[in-house]
């Protein structure tokens, strides 16, 4: 259920997921990483493909802000 949301997010939604886990993103970030994840059949419970996702986020972003999102999925995968 939550590897299925996370391959459906929208920035909106990813950006208020970030702000009720007190993670700092811009909402321009949160837009970039929806569109990377949307529909890549992410499966955040695995160490690996979440560690090549968090590399690809921060290409696209930052270090920082692929450090931050890493916490939403630990957070999202409680």
């Amino acid at each position: 259920m939550v590897n299925y949301k996370v391959n459906i997010i929208t920035g909106a939604e990813l950006f208020k997921y970030a702000r009720q886990f007190n993670v700092k993103i811009s909402r321009e970030d949160a837009e970039k990483i929806a569109d990377y994840v949307r529909g890549k059949q992410l499966d955040i419970f695995d160490d690996e493909a979440r560690s090549k996702a968090l590399k690809d986020i921060a290409k696209i972003t930052s270090p920082l802000t692929a450090k931050e999102i890493n916490r939403v999925f630990v957070l999202l995968a409680k």
